[in-house]
């Protein structure tokens, strides 16, 4: 029923200390984060970085919208005119590009 003051006594620290049982399982969390997560998608932007970079006129490609055409003109960096029916030119931002489903041979000079 009594407890005995041998008991009663509070243990001593742990001898890893903090550091060592904290800090290490929070490295292994964010290096499992990287590699699995974060690595993947700037690969996946790169990608996209280089498909947008290699677009050219009479390219078909599809928006994020789901709209469907071909390039007609690349204007610049940030927009080209794509043509999505007979005499049906839009203009649409180079990074609402999602995919390019046919590519064109380049032209020579």
């Amino acid at each position: 029923m009594f407890v005995t003051p041998a008991f009663a006594q509070a243990a001593g620290a742990p001898a890893g200390g903090i550091l060592n049982g904290m800090l290490v399982p929070m490295v292994l969390v964010f290096a499992i984060m990287y590699f699995f997560m974060i690595r993947p998608q700037q690969k996946k932007m790169k990608e996209h970085q280089a498909m947008l970079g290699a677009l050219r006129k009479g390219d078909q490609v599809v928006t994020q919208g789901g709209v469907i055409g071909k390039v007609t003109k690349v204007k610049d960096d940030t927009e080209v005119e794509v043509e999505i029916a007979s005499g049906v030119k839009v203009r649409v931002v180079r990074s609402t590009i999602v995919n390019v489903m046919g590519k064109t041979e380049p032209v020579e000079n």
